[in-house]
C-alpha cells in the first residue's frame, strides 16, 4: 500500500487559515463544512487554548497535500475508503476482481464451446 496516499497532509487548495480542517476531511471523506463546525463547537466545549493550540500544532506539524496525488475523484474516494475502512476496501476489490474473473470465464466459454453460429460467422470473414 502506498503511504503517501494514507498520510494526512493539510489541503491548502481549500484551506480557510492552514487547510487543517479540509485535510480531516480529504482524510476521513466528511464535507469540510462539518468539519468546520465540528472545530467551531470543539473550540466552545473543550477549555478555549486547547483547540487552537491543537490546531496550529497540526498545521506545523503536516506537510501540504501533493497536487499530484489523486488522479480524479474517483481515485480520491478509493482511497478515502482505504483510510476508512481498509477490509472493507479489499473486500470491495476482491470481489470486484471475482466479477471480472466471472465474466472473462463466461467470454471464454462462449468462444471455446461448439457454437456452430459463431463458427459460421469467423468464416464468413474470412
Amino acid at each position: 500500500m502506498s503511504s503517501t496516499r494514507t498520510k494526512f497532509y493539510l489541503d491548502k487548495q481549500r484551506a480557510k487559515w492552514s487547510g487543517v480542517c479540509a485535510g480531516i476531511a480529504d482524510y476521513t471523506g466528511i464535507k469540510v463544512f462539518w468539519v468546520r463546525v465540528l472545530a467551531v463547537v470543539a473550540t466552545f466545549a473543550i477549555p478555549f487554548p486547547i483547540t487552537f493550540i491543537a490546531y496550529f500544532v497540526a498545521a506545523k506539524s503536516f506537510d501540504p497535500k501533493p497536487t499530484e496525488l489523486y488522479g480524479d475523484a474517483e481515485d480520491r474516494q478509493f482511497w478515502q475508503g482505504v483510510r476508512q475502512s481498509p477490509r472493507r476496501t479489499a473486500r470491495d476489490v476482491k470481489s470486484r476482481f471475482r466479477e471480472i474473473d466471472r465474466r472473462l470465464a463466461d467470454m471464454e466459454l462462449y468462444y471455446t464451446s461448439n457454437n456452430s453460429a459463431l463458427s459460421n460467422e469467423i468464416e464468413q470473414l474470412r
